[in-house]
C-alpha cells in the first residue's frame, strides 16, 4: 500500500466538497432552513392566538360575572326601591284615612252642635209656649201674644245667661 499523499487529488477534493456544499447549501439547506423557520412561525402564531383566545375567553368569563353581579345588585336596588315606593303609597293610604277621620270627627262634632243648638232652639220654643200657656191661667186674662211672647223671652234670656 501506497501512502502517498496527493496533493492535487486533496485539493480537488476540499473543492468539490466546498462546491458541493454550496449547492446544497443553496438548493436544499434555505429552503429547508426556510420551511423549518415557516413551521416555528406558524407554531408560534397558533400558541400566540391560543394565548389571546385564552385572554379573550377569561375576560369574557370575567365580564359575565360582572354582568351576572351587576344585574343582581340592580335587581336588588329595584326590590328595595319599590318597597320604600310601597311604604311610602302605605303611609299615604295610612295618613289620607287618618285625615279623613279627623275630617269626619269635626263634621261629626258641626253636625252635633248644630243639633244640640236645634233642640235647645226647641226646647226653649216650648218653654215659651209653655210659659205662655202658663202665664194666661196664672193671669186669667188675655194679654196680647206677641207681647207676651217678648216677656217671656226676655226672661229667657235674662235666667239664661
Amino acid at each position: 500500500m501506497n501512502l502517498t499523499i496527493e496533493l492535487q487529488k486533496i485539493i480537488w477534493t476540499i473543492i468539490n466538497f466546498i462546491v458541493l456544499g454550496l449547492i446544497l447549501r443553496h438548493f436544499f439547506i434555505k429552503p429547508v432552513n426556510k420551511i423549518m423557520d415557516d413551521r416555528k412561525n406558524g407554531i408560534n402564531t397558533s400558541i400566540k392566538n391560543a394565548k389571546d383566545n385564552e385572554e379573550k375567553a377569561e375576560n369574557s368569563r370575567i365580564e359575565k360575572d360582572k354582568l351576572l353581579h351587576d344585574s343582581k345588585s340592580k335587581g336588588r336596588e329595584i326590590v328595595e326601591e319599590y318597597k320604600v315606593k310601597a311604604q311610602n303609597i302605605s303611609q299615604e293610604i295610612i295618613d289620607d284615612a287618618k285625615k279623613e277621620s279627623v275630617t269626619l270627627m269635626d263634621r261629626s262634632r258641626v253636625e252635633i252642635e248644630r243639633e244640640k243648638e236645634k233642640a235647645a232652639s226647641e226646647i226653649q220654643k216650648q218653654v215659651i209656649d209653655l210659659s205662655l200657656i202658663l202665664s194666661e191661667r196664672a193671669l186669667e186674662k188675655h194679654i196680647d201674644e206677641k207681647e207676651h211672647r217678648k216677656l217671656i223671652e226676655d226672661f229667657i234670656v235674662k235666667v239664661g245667661s
